[in-house]
């Protein structure tokens, strides 16, 4: 059951992969700000989207909502985020550009930039002959951000629980 349930996170995941494809320039850095202008994720989660909390906590806060053009539930007031939820739980969130981590690393941030603010974490490197993303995992706990990149930038970024975010790389996506 866990096996089918983490294939359709992987699918919901590339469909948020796939609604913010486009290269973006790096977004700005530094606090916290309002939804507009970057806005930092923690290993926490959001200020209103905690690791841990379940669907049904996030709907009657108003926060969780589904969308007919979204493959998955969305995040009120949060285009450029995508939650995943294993056995109703929260536990990984796909970033894009204008989210930021507290060290100020966003989409198109120079990989050198990642390993300079996360000089510990682990080099993965993506399947030969994939369309896949090399990434990097910088671990804090049982929690971590996966940057996966091309080389040279950042091209996603996700966050929560470092087993998710492990076991998420080492199966990869596929098409919604």
């Amino acid at each position: 059951m866990r096996l089918q349930q983490f294939g359709f996170i992987a699918a919901l995941m590339v469909a948020a992969s796939l609604a913010g494809s486009g290269v973006r320039p790096q977004g700005p850095d530094g606090p916290a700000r309002p939804v507009g202008a970057a806005e930092v994720i923690s290993l926490d989660g959001l200020r209103n989207a905690e690791f841990g909390t379940t669907e049904q906590e996030l709907t009657r806060r108003g926060i969780l909502r589904t969308d007919v053009a979204a493959c998955g539930p969305t995040l009120t007031g949060h285009g450029s985020v995508s939650p995943i939820f294993v056995d109703n739980r929260l536990v990984l969130l796909w970033l894009d550009d204008p989210m930021s981590t507290p060290e100020g690393i966003t989409v198109g941030t120079p990989v050198a930039a990642v390993r300079a603010a996360y000089p510990s974490a682990t080099e993965l490197a993506a399947p030969q002959r994939t369309y896949r993303f090399d990434g990097l995992l910088a671990r804090d706990g049982d929690r971590a951000y996966l940057f996966l990149h091309d080389g040279a930038t950042v091209r996603k970024i996700i966050a929560g629980y470092a087993d998710w975010a492990q076991r998420l790389f080492n199966e990869g996506y596929g098409p919604c």
